[in-house]
C-alpha cells in the first residue's frame, strides 16, 4: 500500500465530492457547522412565522361568510351586517306578530272594555309596522321571506287598511278564512297559539272572549319577550337588536296591563 504524506492526503481530502452542499454545511461528513445550524435555524423561524401570518389572514378574510358559525356575520348589498340569529330573529318575529295581528282581529266587534279596546289598538299600531321592518331586512338580506297566518309579508306589504278587516295578502277567498285561525305557522315557537286554541278563541261567547283573548295575549307577549332576550344574547345587526329591546320592555309593560285587567 502506498503511503501519503500528510499534505497529499488533505489535497485528497479537498477533491472528495461535496454532493452538491457547500462547504459550510458539509452533509458527506453528517456534521453542521455552526453557522450553518444558525442559517437553518433563522430560515425555520421565518417559514413558521410566515405560516402563522397566511393563517391569520385567512382566518380574517373568511369571517365575512363562514356561514358555519351561528355568530359569523355576513354583509348585505345594502351594507347591512348581520349574522344568522338576526335572520331567525327577524323570521320567527314575524310569524310570531302576524298571530298577534290575527288575535286583534278577532277583538273586532266584541263587547270590550275601553281598556282593553285601546290595547287591541296599540298592539296593532305597534306590530304590523314592525312586520314591515323585519321584511324589508330579509329581503334585503337576501333572505326568504316566511309565510304567516295573515301572510303579511307577502303581497307587496299590502297590510290591507290595518283596522283588521282587511287580514289576506294575496290568498285566494277559499284559504284566507283558515288561515287566520286555522293555521299552525310558526308552532312551536314561545308563545304561539296552537291552531285549535286560535279557533277556541273565535268561537268563546262574547262574556268568555276577553278574558281569554287577555290570558292568550298574555302567554303570547311572554313568548315574544323570549325570542327577543335570545336576539339581544345573540344578535349582531344594530336595528334588530333595538327592536328587540323595544319588544322586551313594551310587551312587558302589556302583560303587567293584561294581568290588572284580569285581576
Amino acid at each position: 500500500m502506498t503511503k501519503h504524506t500528510p499534505r497529499e492526503r488533505t489535497l485528497m481530502r479537498s477533491r472528495i465530492p461535496t454532493l452538491g452542499v457547500c462547504r459550510d454545511n458539509p452533509v458527506h461528513t453528517g456534521a453542521v457547522r455552526p453557522a450553518a445550524r444558525m442559517h437553518l435555524l433563522r430560515a425555520g423561524a421565518a417559514a413558521l412565522a410566515l405560516t402563522a401570518a397566511l393563517g391569520v389572514t385567512l382566518t380574517a378574510c373568511g369571517s365575512d361568510s363562514d356561514s358555519g358559525s351561528p355568530s359569523a356575520t355576513q354583509t348585505a348589498s345594502n351594507g347591512d351586517v348581520f349574522n344568522a340569529a338576526d335572520v331567525s330573529f327577524a323570521t320567527a318575529m314575524i310569524q310570531h306578530h302576524a298571530q298577534a295581528l290575527a288575535m286583534v282581529a278577532l277583538a273586532d266587534g266584541r263587547p270590550l272594555d275601553p281598556a282593553v279596546k285601546k290595547l287591541t289598538e296599540q298592539i296593532r299600531d305597534a306590530q304590523a309596522p314592525e312586520i314591515e321592518t323585519m321584511t324589508d331586512w330579509l329581503n334585503a338580506w337576501d333572505q326568504e321571506v316566511p309565510a304567516t297566518v295573515n301572510d303579511h309579508a307577502h303581497g307587496g306589504h299590502d297590510m290591507g287598511n290595518m283596522d283588521g278587516s282587511d287580514m289576506d295578502m294575496g290568498g285566494d277567498e277559499s284559504t284566507s278564512s283558515e288561515s287566520s285561525t286555522g293555521s299552525d305557522t310558526g308552532a312551536g315557537m314561545p308563545g304561539m297559539m296552537t291552531a285549535e286554541q286560535m279557533d277556541q278563541l273565535e268561537n268563546a261567547s262574547d262574556a268568555e272572549f276577553q278574558d281569554m283573548w287577555l290570558q292568550m295575549m298574555v302567554e303570547h307577549h311572554q313568548g315574544a319577550i323570549e325570542m327577543a332576550e335570545d336576539e339581544i344574547d345573540q344578535g349582531t345587526f344594530g336595528d334588530a337588536l333595538a327592536l328587540a329591546k323595544h319588544i322586551e320592555a313594551s310587551q312587558q309593560d302589556e302583560i303587567d296591563q293584561m294581568q290588572g285587567m284580569l285581576g
